[in-house]
């Protein structure tokens, strides 16, 4: 088994390679994670709460994480989920102010953490650490307003469109094709803003038609333009 110091040494290092720092001098990046604290969380565990004062930027070494808050009636709305390579954690660290949202491991889940100070002055020194925030703000925004478009679409158009939504962030090339964790339906609900019941009947429907492929802890979407044509 790794020990502790070992395991620091690899999320380090793959920390290192993440999309987020792709291009930058590895100087730079060096000097970025000195602080680096990493910590291996279980299913279910409360990262993050909304109104904590942000004081770190978390970096996905391993795993899966949602991204929650709730409505005006108390009900739970997921509006991300992310994983492996994502960050979080960085808008309270630019903005000084309280977090908006609970973060939550949805598996056992690796995050690496570092020094809100730290992510603002590399932000500060490498003009290219801020282009690539700006474009992942961008592509977030761009889903979210995708989504919002299509809340008042029929149900397979919006379950369609979160496993695509899903896979566009988090899809890795498989043999058979994209995949996706293949998540509780109960968050596929919240992120579809549909009856968990529904999700369930949308989804074997689909599968039914050999658009989704569904094996324990993976969805496999054999492909994605075949799926993306059910969304009216």
């Amino acid at each position: 088994m790794e020990d502790r110091s070992t395991l620091q040494t690899t999320a380090h290092n793959w920390i290192s390679t993440a999309p987020f720092y792709q291009g930058l001098p590895e100087s730079a990046v060096e000097l970025a994670l000195t602080h680096l604290v990493t910590r291996t969380h279980p299913a279910n565990q409360v990262i993050l709460l909304e109104n904590d004062w942000g004081g770190s930027v978390y970096f996905i070494v391993e795993g899966w994480v949602k991204i929650r808050t709730y409505n005006l009636e108390g009900k739970e709305v997921t509006l991300n989920i992310l994983g492996k390579g994502e960050l979080f954690g960085e808008m309270a660290a630019l903005d000084e102010v309280p977090r908006s949202t609970d973060v939550i491991t949805l598996t056992s889940t690796m995050i690496g953490s570092m020094p809100s100070q730290d992510f603002v002055k590399l932000l500060h020194t490498e003009p290219l650490a801020g282009l690539r925030l700006s474009q992942l703000m961008a592509r977030r925004l761009r889903q979210v307003n995708r989504r919002l478009r299509l809340r008042e679409s029929d149900s397979q158009s919006r379950v369609a469109d979160t496993l695509l939504f899903l896979a566009e962030g988090q899809g890795i090339q498989g043999n058979t094709g994209t995949e996706i964790p293949n998540l509780p339906h109960r968050e596929l609900s919240s992120l579809s803003g549909l009856a968990r019941e529904t999700v369930t009947r949308v989804l074997t429907r689909l599968e039914k038609k050999g658009l989704i492929i569904r094996d324990q802890d993976i969805l496999c979407i054999p492909d994605l333009l075949a799926l993306e044509k059910m969304i009216i």
